[in-house]
């Protein structure tokens, strides 16, 4: 019998974990395990607010999978997914290679949702990898230098921040933590500086809890965040945003941070999507197919009353260890064990030392979320890189 092909789309938290449980539980002969990514590296999502405002570097955010994978057990494959083909059971590469598999792993990431409002796309930057915020950065410092050489272009110094959920509302601390910095580089007053983080849902942090809500908002009005909550934008153009109430922000910064949906190549490639994501059953399968697996944003999954789960971070390392486990299980015929997340709370900083947690039902304010956030940060390196990893990458 021929030995089974496990392949692998995408090094983000879902389908890195789920090449790391492999290769923890299969021993070298019992199964080819291919995995394919955009880039030679494995980026943690949930830091990039930070490089993006310039607060740290890039590099900080990266991890070259040479350190994390046994190259020896895992054949790399350096490329981009260019399409899926369930009935044939391939995958075809930009480079124009074509991998078969006996099973499949689909964790390619997502693709900003826009919500059809016009100009996002071509106007907008995006919190969502290492290239992306490396832009962001450089245009931030840009407005900046550009701005002493036109004074009257006020626009220059206003950012939007579309969107108060996580994402959004880290990129807006750490953006009011740089600020001071930029205007002492470039000489210029830091009240000429605006920055507004416009929400289009009735509160900041939509589902968060209130009290929290209110500190958050709260820390980062103190450090010069204008909130703009229960008002949308209605388009996003060269010189600004529009909003619905007919009120237009001048701005040459808009970064749009207001939600994914799953990467387009799975609807495309003729899967049962809802807003790009896949409905999978209880053992993270595809409809239809019981050797397609999805994990991370990619993939759907209900709670017991019937609501999605958020597509975090946190889901998607327990989603690619359980799937880990069960492919082992697969292919030694042994039995599958169902997946239920297990949600440990949900951390967000507020820029530096500052933050807002919910663990259980116990609320963190301030320092003691900052510093819950740093451990749970170092838990997740530790658990893919080791100790080395962890003391190598982690910011006191």
């Amino acid at each position: 019998m021929s030995t089974p092909k496990i392949l692998i789309l995408g090094a983000g938290y879902g389908g890195l974990l789920t090449t790391l449980q492999l290769q923890k539980k299969l021993n070298y002969n019992e199964a080819e395990i291919t995995l394919v990514n955009k880039h030679n590296y494995h980026y943690i999502t949930t830091w990039l607010h930070e490089p993006a405002a310039g607060t740290a570097p890039a590099d900080h955010a990266r991890v070259g999978l040479d350190q994390i994978i046994d190259m020896n057990k895992i054949n790399f494959v350096k490329d981009t997914v260019q399409s899926i083909q369930p009935e044939e059971r391939t995958v075809t590469l930009e480079s124009g290679d074509v991998l078969s598999y006996d099973y499949l792993v689909i964790g390619l990431g997502s693709d900003p949702e826009t919500f059809g409002i016009e100009g996002l796309k071509e106007y907008a930057f995006s919190i969502r990898s290492i290239n992306a915020v490396r832009q962001i950065r450089e245009h931030i410092e840009y407005m900046f230098a550009k701005y002493k050489n036109e004074p009257h272009r006020t626009d220059y110094l206003t950012f939007v921040v579309g969107g108060a959920g996580f994402t959004g509302i880290e990129f807006s601390g750490e953006l009011a933590d740089r600020v001071p910095e930029l205007c002492e580089e470039f000489d210029v007053d830091p009240s000429l500086v605006k920055i507004y983080n416009i929400e289009a849902a009735p509160t900041a942090l939509p589902g968060f809890d209130p009290e929290l809500v209110s500190y958050a908002v709260d820390v980062l009005t103190k450090k010069g965040v204008e909130f703009l909550i229960g008002t949308a934008i209605k388009q996003c153009t060269p010189d600004g945003v529009l909003l619905a109430d007919g009120q237009e922000i001048k701005s040459k910064t808009v970064v749009w941070a207001a939600g994914v949906r799953g990467n387009s190549i799975v609807e495309k490639s003729g899967f049962e999507v809802m807003r790009g994501r896949v409905k999978v059953d209880e053992y993270l399968r595809a409809p239809g197919y019981d050797n397609v697996f999805v994990v991370g944003d990619c993939a759907l999954i209900f709670n017991d009353e019937g609501r999605p789960y958020p597509p975090t971070a946190q889901i998607a390392v327990q989603e690619g260890e359980a799937l880990g486990d069960n492919l082992a299980a697969l292919i030694r015929g042994e039995v599958m064990m169902p997946f239920k997340p297990a949600l440990q709370g949900s951390l967000a900083s507020l820029g530096r030392g500052e933050g807002i947690g919910m663990v259980g039902s116990k609320k963190l304010f301030g320092t003691s979320a900052a510093l819950m956030k740093k451990a749970s940060d170092l838990r997740y390196l530790y658990k893919i890189g080791g100790v080395g990893l962890a003391l190598k990458k982690v910011r006191l």
